[in-house]
């Protein structure tokens, strides 16, 4: 969870956490699916062999080389931001002497893989030392299992897509999965290293020094990764844009819906509510399938190939930590409209639990769309760190929703999300997180923060030059909520801050108010971050937007180039062409029609 408890331009200190009960027979099958992906990876190595924590090491912290490399290692090696760290683990590893710089990606993940399954299995043997520790800590440890076993998924995914497989017909080489596909799924798993590690940040003991040696190197293997696969595997290379996002601009549909979303999708997002089918019927009031969302959930099917539709009907939903988890792909939630189906809750950091754990909604299964319900966290201003809406799954759609709340509203966590029409309310960073998002046609309204807050609208937290993600604003209104109007002369607003070194937001063709303050942006901590992050404007208008009098950082740039523009639009920076057509929801693949 992010500790800036009052005025967002003081603290820097960090955790995110995300706690979920464990059970014993949940830590045992972690366990055994470890150590099955331990013995897994290992073969597969043979096989194929066979035919950063916020800032990186200082230098007197850095590892010493053990051996000589090959030519083939050093080279890979060079281009990660842990030179040393990469070419000790590569050494290790059977078979990477003789490794090509090619075969040397499919190690690197490999290799990754893991560590990250021991990690796992190390972590999970710690469940019967934990019982009796105070709440933080045992947060902290749950969502720590629960974040390995996703990068685990995502690292999995992401060897497959980068191995190479021979036809025993024709001798051809295939290969598997896309350059894009990779880059997000290591993005995410470094950013759940990242969420990871900082649960612990304030906490002490046994258990966190031994969580702390069981993530040991953890992030900066993900990062060499995410390095070598860029430098050497990934496609087409953008030049002259420093933002590594190595992505093809893909072709619209005339509806102007990307292609990734299915025309059944597209239609199921335009229909009215009583002419869809829906498999689950959520009502409170006993008229429904279930009474409850997380009983809709439950009886969802897991790794679902087609989208399954649950209608939550109009009504007010407070359940516990509810939460689309990663095997529940595909799911559609859609409500009776924003203010009629509200799924809401007040839990908050001052209560004792973690920033990941306080979402009032979270999701993390692939697929998932939302559509016509209102998100809130009702914990006010005063009990700070308040989730509404988590979202970490990959080609998530957020559509006419409302998302309520104060300080850290909106998380989008991770991996590629896409917010069309919907109306986003908070104070201290109330849209923040590491996903690849865009956000379009959406209303972000800042509203009355406490006495002597600052209001910012973005805390972006891009730990590492090669992960593919950051916030893009397109086409949106920024504004003032009617009490802050009243007051606006009190208080500041900032179109964000970096939370993070390579922190990357963009606001284009967007209309801002007179609330937001003339430089535009805030410092986090000082100097930290002002030469690395990317902070753009593009072709703004409105009071707010003036650009006269912005910072001067090293970083912030007003966008000129419609080339430089277009990185950041549906089409590019989330490839939103390849999946979006198919969900049904409306959007605009560049800059404009």
């Amino acid at each position: 969870m992010k500790l800036k408890l009052s005025d967002p331009g003081g603290s820097s200190s960090y955790s995110e956490v995300h706690p979920r009960p464990t059970t014993n027979k949940k830590i045992i099958f972690l366990s055994l699916l470890a150590v099955v992906l331990i013995l897994a990876s290992a073969v597969s190595a043979v096989i194929i062999l066979s035919v950063r924590t916020r800032a990186s090491r200082n230098d007197q912290n850095a590892p010493t080389l053990r051996s000589k490399p090959t030519q083939a290692i050093s080279r890979t090696c060079s281009k990660t931001q842990f030179p040393t760290l990469c070419i000790n683990y590569l050494l290790d590893f059977p078979g990477s002497k003789t490794a090509s710089e090619k075969d040397l990606i499919h190690i690197s993940i490999n290799m990754t893989l893991q560590h990250l399954s021991k990690a796992l299995y190390s972590s999970a043997l710690l469940s019967s030392s934990i019982s009796s520790v105070n709440p933080l800590l045992r947060a902290a440890y749950d969502d720590c299992l629960e974040l390995l076993d996703d990068s685990i998924d995502a690292v999995a995914r992401s060897l497959s897509s980068v191995a190479t497989t021979s036809s025993s017909v024709s001798g051809t080489v295939r290969s598997l999965g896309s350059s894009d596909d990779v880059l997000t799924w290591l993005s995410a798993a470094l950013t759940n290293q990242d969420t990871c590690a900082e649960g612990f940040a304030d906490t002490s003991g046994d258990i966190k020094d031994q969580m702390s040696n069981n993530l040991r190197d953890l992030s900066e293997l993900v990062s060499n990764c995410l390095a070598i696969f860029s430098s050497v595997g990934a496609g087409d290379d953008f030049s002259g844009v420093p933002i590594q996002n190595k992505r093809r601009l893909m072709a619209m549909r005339e509806d102007k819906f990307p292609i990734w979303l299915k025309r059944r999708d597209r239609r199921l997002l335009g229909l009215p509510v009583s002419e869809i089918q829906a498999d689950i019927i959520v009502s409170n009031d006993g008229n429904g399938t279930v009474k409850k969302i997380s009983e809709a959930i439950k009886k969802a099917p897991e790794y679902s190939s087609r989208r399954f539709i649950i209608y939550i009907r109009a009504g007010r939903y407070e359940e516990n930590n509810l939460k689309v988890g990663r095997k529940k792909t595909n799911l559609i939630f859609i409500g009776d409209g924003k203010g009629k189906t509200v799924i809401t809750g007040g839990k908050n950091f001052l209560n004792g639990t973690t920033t990941f754990r306080t979402a009032s909604f979270a999701a993390s299964g692939a697929g998932f769309i939302a559509r016509d319900i209102t998100f809130e966290n009702y914990a006010g201003p005063e009990k700070h760190q308040a989730v509404a809406l988590r979202i970490g799954s990959d080609h998530s759609v957020i559509y006419r929703c409302s998302i309520i709340g104060y300080q850290d509203t909106c998380y989008a966590h991770s991996n590629r999300q896409f917010y069309r029409e919907c109306d986003i309310y908070g104070t201290v960073d109330f849209v923040f997180g590491n996903a690849a998002v865009v956000f379009q046609n959406c209303s972000l309204n800042a509203r009355k923060p406490m006495a002597q807050q600052k209001n910012t609208i973005t805390a972006q937290n891009r730990k590492d030059p090669n992960q593919n993600t950051g916030i893009s604003i397109h086409d949106c209104q920024i504004k003032p909520t009617p009490d802050l109007e009243a007051e606006k002369g009190s208080y500041q607003t900032y179109l964000g801050r970096p939370w993070k070194l390579y922190s990357r937001t963009v606001y284009m063709m967007s209309y801002m108010g007179d609330h937001i303050h003339q430089r535009g942006w805030l410092e986090w901590n000082t100097t930290f971050a002002l030469d690395t992050l990317y902070y753009g404007e593009y072709m703004n208008y409105g009071p707010g937007a003036a650009i006269g009098q912005r910072v001067k950082w090293p970083g912030y740039r007003v966008i000129t180039s419609t080339v430089e523009a277009s990185r950041f639009t549906v089409g590019q920076f989330i490839s939103g062409s390849t999946w979006l057509p198919s969900t049904g929801v409306s959007f605009l693949a560049g800059l404009s029609t």
